[in-house]
């Protein structure tokens, strides 16, 4: 074994200080945003699709202004009047830019983390240029504080950048599925480009020119580029590595590796095809491989194209036209109570980001020879029950998902959320006659550890029994800190393949 000098630090433990988060899973944890410039990290602070920390705090909507579509994607069928349904296309009515104004200015009257309003379909936004930039002209006039963005599959993107700058739109997702046409055959039966049908390869190659031509131009106006990529298991899969280092290089922000919705109820081609979604441990190991070229999302909720409220939430059956129509608001102490939010959330935020990067407590250094000194433990997965705010606030039975967080002597990050039926409410079987905690404990598979607020015996039970440890001893606490502090006491416990701390101290 070879020996090295280090400078060893004299301290209670090894553990990281602080309790604080490590390498980061997207590019807004506490580590990347130290290291941004003041313009972009005002850019981002606050939008809760492009900042972890965010979306804890602050809210978005969806106008859905966008009805038609410029090409048709294998896993993609735009249904109407869907409530339940949550994925991406799916909106319950389409609204004229007047409208999308009036429900806008209702919603962040009523939701004052409310700091984000895009345009996301149902259709293709710049397929309908003119009622997005409509939507956007007014709101901008209207609503000034509210950010601007648009999420779009890039075929009409390189016509559209100007008239995107002009309106100050500081954010734009692309959807980039693939960089080889060959593949993009098997994601693209058509698009509609220069008032024809175009199929197959030469349809894929023409998508994904216009795609890579509009994200150099995006960039090259300042305007902060995220990219959507759906993963599709023994489609794109393994290419997607690729896509990453390519977007990566050519400026993207954010890359956003999201799993297949391919239920066959859906009535997506790759439903009715049986291509099956990734797991979520396939989905996991793709998107900490592109990791290492691009800053990498793991909280998106594959929200509707109408979606109202925080990220895991959907307040829209709230916000109906009907019902904003009958509205009465006062739009300027609407205005007062969104700035004293975000005045308070991003204090939060800072004092949170700097216990993050708070020097360990010393007593002494002292330098001596040791042998180089191997990580501590194992990697843990753990889910937590928030309702937000970056706070363990949720009670277990009430909690229809959860964060899954990896923690590791590094650190702890966000590796995604799992979606569930709530434990408390309805009938004790689900409709395929799976009870609800079986339906709960599938959802978690993998996790070792469950933090919450509160849960009750039954269920306490039945997730030990499944190797699930339940704990409420972090009720109340950031997220991060409470995640940290659980692995820490397994550790010292010697649960995790590693020595306790009075051994190391030894």
């Amino acid at each position: 074994m070879s020996l090295q000098t280090t400078e060893q630090t004299v301290s209670p433990a090894f553990a990281p200080a602080g309790g604080g988060c490590g390498a980061g899973s997207c590019g807004s944890t506490a580590s990347q945003m130290n290291g941004l410039s003041d313009e972009v990290r005002a850019k981002v602070q606050d939008h809760p699709c492009y900042s972890e920390d965010a979306h804890h705090y602050f809210a978005r909507m969806h106008a859905a202004v966008a009805p038609a579509c410029n090409i048709q994607c294998n896993y993609c069928n735009r249904k109407y009047d869907c409530a339940n349904e949550s994925r991406p296309g799916v909106v319950s009515e389409v609204l004229t830019p007047e409208q999308a104004v009036k429900k806008t200015l209702a919603v962040a009257a009523h939701i004052p983390q409310m700091s984000v309003l895009g345009i996301a379909g149902p259709g293709d936004p710049l397929a309908n240029p003119q009622r997005t930039f409509a939507t956007f002209r007014q709101l901008a006039e209207k609503a000034p504080d509210i950010k601007l963005c648009v999420s779009t599959n890039g075929l009409a993107l390189p016509e559209c950048v100007d008239e995107l700058a002009r309106h100050n739109i500081e954010h734009v997702t692309i959807t980039i599925n693939c960089v080889d046409p060959d593949i993009g055959a098997k994601i693209y039966p058509w698009i509609f480009w220069k008032n024809q049908r175009v199929r197959g390869r030469e349809a894929a190659a023409i998508l994904i020119e216009q795609q890579q031509k509009g994200l150099e131009m995006l960039v090259a106006r300042g305007i902060l580029v995220k990219v959507n990529s759906v993963m599709i298991p023994g489609v794109n899969d393994e290419h997607l590595k690729e896509v990453s280092r390519i977007v990566k290089a050519k400026g993207a922000f954010l890359h956003n590796v999201m799993p297949l919705i391919a239920e066959p109820e859906h009535g997506t081609f790759f439903g009715l095809m049986g291509q099956r979604s990734p797991t979520a441990d396939e989905l996991k190991a793709l998107q900490d491989a592109c990791e290492g070229n691009m800053n990498m999302m793991r909280h998106c909720r594959q929200c509707r194209a109408d979606a109202v409220g925080m990220l895991g939430e959907d307040r829209g059956a709230e916000f109906t036209m009907e019902k904003v129509e009958a509205m009465e608001i006062d739009h300027e102490a609407a205005l007062a109570r969104r700035q004293a939010f975000r005045e308070k959330a991003n204090a939060e935020l800072e004092a949170k980001r700097a216990r993050a990067h708070a020097p360990a407590p010393t007593t002494q250094v002292v330098t001596f020879h040791r042998p180089a000194r191997k990580p501590q433990g194992r990697p843990v997965l753990m889910a937590v029950a928030t309702k937000g705010s970056g706070v363990v606030n949720e009670h277990f039975g009430y909690a229809r998902e959860f964060l899954v967080y990896e923690a590791t002597e590094a650190g702890v990050k966000l590796i995604g959320h799992r979606k569930t039926d709530k434990y408390c409410g309805g009938s004790e079987t689900c409709g395929d006659g799976e009870s609800r905690i079986d339906r709960i404990i599938r959802a978690l598979e993998g996790c070792e550890v469950v933090l919450c607020s509160r849960i009750g015996i039954e269920p306490w039970g039945a997730l030990e029994a499944a190797g699930i440890c339940p704990n409420v001893e972090h009720a109340m606490e950031p997220v991060e800190e409470a995640v940290m502090a659980v692995w820490r006491s397994l550790l010292e416990a010697g649960k995790l393949g590693g020595v306790g701390q009075g051994e190391r101290r030894a």
